[in-house]
């Protein structure tokens, strides 16, 4: 017998993973810890390289001044600068990114909870229709 409950509780179920289960999913298999880090190695990369980008353009703009002045002693200078530069948006990058990360664990955690919620509701609804089974032996029933 179908019961209207029931079938809200499937359909909600059905359109959570439809709709969150790409976003929530592939988060919770990891451990908090491992998330998080895993994304900020990523982040790391990624700010690393496109930093390098962005200074072999700027290099490659300023290179005719570059020739033309070309002192040991303001090469070193310079390149201390673009050093603290990397160091400074690096420690902001990263920052950014693991609360970024944070936030999408825990959001993914508190939805693996309502879905774990909406399963057991739907578990307990259907308690309350099976019957205990009665067991034979050798398959004849008496």
């Amino acid at each position: 017998m179908l019961s209207e409950e029931k079938i809200k509780i499937m359909t909600s179920l059905a359109m959570f993973e439809k709709h969150e289960g790409k976003r929530i999913f592939p988060i919770i298999r990891y451990f908090k810890s491992d998330y998080i880090s895993s994304k900020l190695l990523r982040s790391f990369f990624s700010y690393t390289l496109s930093f390098v980008l962005c200074l072999v353009l700027w290099g490659l703009y300023d290179l005719e001044r570059w020739m033309n002045t070309m002192e040991l002693k303001g090469l070193t200078a310079a390149g201390f600068r673009i050093g603290i530069i990397y160091l400074i948006g690096l420690i902001i990058y990263m920052g950014i990114s693991a609360a970024i990360y944070m936030k999408k664990y825990e959001y993914a955690s508190r939805g693996t909870k309502v879905y774990l919620a909406k399963l057991k509701r739907l578990d307990k609804r259907y308690e309350g229709n099976t019957r205990p089974l009665k067991r034979t032996k050798g398959g004849r029933t008496s």
